[in-house]
């Protein structure tokens, strides 16, 4: 089921229907299966499309996560968390300071990086 919405997906995108809400979806279904570098590709073109979307901030920061380049999330969460500020999103930003946190632990060997929107 999920191949067969990251299909229609795919099909908006290639019909010209190119937005960041669209790359936050594909983001997001193709980290559900585990194809974290197409996460990052699409999440980048997320926030490229707007920089302002915390959503996309927080999807690229989880994407990269799963790609196991811990430095690039942490710099994609401490972005998402200033977008989030700015923009009055709380909610956003107190989930991206949680991941930075995780990130930063597992550098330290306590705690391993764990992607997931939890």
């Amino acid at each position: 089921m999920a191949r067969d919405l990251i299909a229609n997906l795919e099909a908006l995108l290639a019909r010209g229907g190119d937005n960041a809400t669209l790359r936050l979806a594909l983001a997001s279904r193709y980290l559900d299966i585990a194809d974290a570098e197409a996460a990052v590709t699409h999440a980048k073109a997320a926030v490229e499309l707007d920089p302002e979307y915390s959503a996309a901030w927080k999807a690229l920061g989880r994407a990269l996560t799963a790609a196991e380049r811990s430095a690039d999330a942490a710099a994609a969460y401490e972005r998402g968390i200033a977008v989030a500020e700015r923009r009055g999103d709380q909610q956003a930003a107190k989930e991206m300071r949680v991941f930075l946190k995780r990130l930063e632990r597992a550098r330290t060997g306590r705690e391993p990086p764990v992607p997931s929107d939890d």
